[in-house]
């Protein structure tokens, strides 16, 4: 795991900036997902995940269990999105619009994302998604996350980000982050990565290029979270478009 220092004398936002993103965007083409260097600081993470005491601050509280997601539970927030929510949703965007557009155009996908966070949210809030997808994420022993994807309407991103607010094998054990790839033609691949506090990982929404005899094709990917054996995980998902 990664100990670099975060860059606490910038704002969040600026942080994304300043990420490593050629090998971001490396490994975002090479495994549909990337880990970054320490975006946020302990205390910021401590800020976040006790939001989740705070049910003012969210529209609504899923229990994974009675919709057989898996065990746990997670909240989605509401509007006005707390700090530092916007500015890291839109500053992600921001560096994930080019690779989203290369795969677009390998994947030959008829869409055309706008140059700004709000510029997309205002297309997705005209096609009737409207709702706001950030999710703060609560876990503890015994709790885990089925694969899936975070699909909800007609307008996707094809990118998302999640943020580990808790320090794997302190605050908790078990609970790594999970991805299966489905590979054409082949067995599929599984991914664990352990994601640390402060870390983002990168990952694909729903399916990733790779390439073939013919090209470009596509490899449908989900994603999962493995068991928690002890203590408490939090995360923070930033998914890149609103839901219906």
């Amino acid at each position: 795991m990664t100990t670099d220092p975060v860059p606490t004398a910038l704002p969040p936002a600026d942080r994304v900036d300043q990420l490593d993103w050629p090998g971001l965007t490396a490994g975002l083409d090479a495994a549909g997902h990337a880990l970054s260097a320490p975006l946020l600081t302990v205390d910021e993470c401590t800020a976040i995940s006790e939001l989740y005491d705070h049910p003012e601050h969210f529209r609504s509280t899923i229990d994974m269990a009675r919709y057989r997601f898996g065990a746990g539970q997670y909240r989605y927030f509401d509007h006005p999105l707390p700090d530092p929510i916007p500015e890291l949703r839109a500053a992600f965007y921001r560096h994930l619009l080019p690779v989203a557009r290369n795969w677009a155009d390998k994947l030959r996908w008829d869409v055309a994302w706008p140059d700004t966070l709000p510029e997309w949210l205002a297309q997705c809030h005209t096609a009737g998604q409207t709702k706001p997808t950030p999710i703060l994420l609560r876990y503890g022993p015994g709790d885990w996350n089925a694969l899936h994807r975070d699909l909800y309407g007609d307008l996707v991103f094809p990118l998302q980000v999640v943020i580990g607010l808790d320090a794997p094998g302190v605050d908790h054990t078990g609970g790594e982050f999970l991805m299966v790839e489905q590979r054409p033609r082949a067995q599929s691949r599984a991914y664990s990565t352990t994601l640390g506090q402060g870390q983002a990982l990168v990952f694909t929404t729903r399916e990733r290029p790779v390439a073939s005899a013919r090209g470009w094709s596509r490899a449908p990917m989900r994603h999962a979270v493995s068991t928690v054996h002890t203590g408490r995980r939090h995360t923070l998902g930033l998914v890149l478009h609103d839901a219906a």
